[in-house]
């Protein structure tokens, strides 16, 4: 059964995270940037425009960025834009520098210093941007010498313990190898809660739905653990596995 990558981010994150929170728990709110103009210049300059940046270096590391690891960047973009005054402006503005940075990779180093001295008085905040690109590498199940190449670049940049670093990468390794996938094809359509006649429409709704539902929110994740975001990673492997399961059931 074939499988799709995913800030990450989100990865991506994703990265990396359930959708349940009601309000927002960070300085990254709408209050917090009411004032700000949002032009390109500014926004890929602040902590969330770099972010995105090295989501979109990591999302390509290995060539390429797939429909999984597409689809939670852009749910990532969702989140992201929703913070600020004029949301489908940012949310254009956020996609450009995805785009511009995703095939730069000598600037690597300079943004990560950046972020990490935008940050260096927030170690919790560091550990969430580092946890959630671990999370944005493994979403297809593994991590490429690429991806991990420059997972291990940003978090030197970032003056990150390699131990913590190294136990994360581990504790995500570890789960995805105990990911089972579903024994049968009524499981899989059980998973995605849909029926054996649906169209692939409708499957493809649900499948979206379920993906908005678990992925990995930078903005709404702070403060979370990393036993958070594992359980999200875990979850969207399943329903990734379990839809591809039924794609691959209809050719």
């Amino acid at each position: 059964m074939g499988n799709l990558i995913v800030l990450a981010i989100l990865g991506a994150v994703f990265y990396y995270i359930f959708k349940s929170y009601s309000s927002y728990t960070s300085e990254y709110s709408k209050e917090a940037f009411k004032n700000v103009k949002i032009t390109k210049e500014s926004l890929e300059h602040t902590e969330l425009g770099m972010f995105v940046a090295l989501v979109a270096k990591v999302a390509k590391a290995d060539g390429k960025v797939d429909a999984l690891e597409a689809q939670l960047i852009g749910i990532m973009f969702d989140d992201i834009s929703a913070v600020f005054p004029e949301t489908e402006h940012t949310k254009s503005i956020l996609k450009q520098i995805f785009d511009e940075q995703k095939d730069k990779f000598d600037n690597l180093e300079s943004i990560a210093h950046n972020l990490a001295q935008a940050t260096k008085r927030d170690k919790a905040k560091q550990q969430q941007f580092i946890g959630f690109l671990i999370q944005l590498a493994f979403i297809d199940g593994e991590v490429s010498d690429s991806e991990d190449e420059i997972l291990q670049t940003i978090a030197q940049a970032f003056e990150f313990d390699p131990d913590a670093y190294h136990a994360i990468f581990d504790q995500f390794e570890k789960m995805m190898q105990n990911i089972t996938p579903k024994a049968t094809i009524d499981d899989a359509y059980k998973l995605l809660g849909v029926n054996k006649n649906d169209d692939m429409s409708v499957i493809k709704k649900a499948y979206r739905k379920l993906v908005r539902q678990y992925h990995p929110d930078i903005i709404k994740s702070q403060g979370k653990d990393e036993a958070y975001m594992k359980e999200a990673t875990a979850k969207t492997q399943e329903i990734n596995q379990a839809y591809e399961m039924i794609k691959d059931s209809r050719k």
